[in-house]
């Protein structure tokens, strides 16, 4: 497919999105282990951002890797702030923000939700247990329409953790962002 030069090339001329590729790949195996994304991961990633994203562009660019960081802190929060995600995950689409900026973490993360979906549909149907899953995914629907107070709705999804099908959601992150990295030529 690649010559090993041209894919020396492609890392060493695209490094930054390849640290991410890198970055997600691990971040998406812990998750998947331990149902975890740890802060060592997530923070220095963020940062890293800012730094280089400031090294390389300035000022300017800082604020760019900035804004990043809010679309992918602002895209996931508010299904954490609602108990539907760990933090990890959504600072991961935070750090991923700070290094790729703002249009490609909104469409990493249309990537993501879409993986996200397919993944769930799949853990459920492997279970034979749709119907569970539906019911369950109608009421939670139901109180987010009906109680719309993010506290009381993070206690509720506290409640009924253990009953619920955890997908550890920075599989979905890694594979939809780098699945739109390949699709939007930032790989090669």
């Amino acid at each position: 497919m690649f010559e090993d030069n041209a894919l020396v090339e492609a890392i060493v001329g695209n490094w930054p999105v390849w640290l991410v590729t890198v970055t997600l790949v691990v971040a998406a195996v812990i998750d998947g282990r331990q149902l975890k994304v740890p802060n060592w991961i997530t923070f220095p990633l963020v940062i890293s951002g800012w730094i280089y994203s400031t090294i390389a562009f300035g000022w300017v660019g800082l604020g760019w890797s900035l804004v990043g960081t809010g679309v992918g802190l602002a895209l996931l929060m508010p299904a954490y702030a609602i108990g539907g995600m760990g933090a990890g995950d959504v600072k991961l689409l935070a750090g991923v923000g700070a290094w790729i900026w703002s249009t490609h973490t909104f469409f990493a993360f249309a990537a993501t939700t879409i993986v996200g979906g397919v993944i769930a549909v799949i853990m459920v149907l492997s279970r034979r247990s749709w119907a569970k899953h539906r019911d369950q995914f109608w009421g939670i629907f139901g109180e987010i329409i009906t109680i719309k107070d993010p506290n009381k709705l993070s206690e509720i999804a506290a409640e009924r953790k253990s009953s619920m099908l955890l997908l550890p959601y920075g599989i979905p992150i890694a594979i939809g962002s780098i699945g739109w990295f390949a699709f939007a030529g930032l790989l090669f």
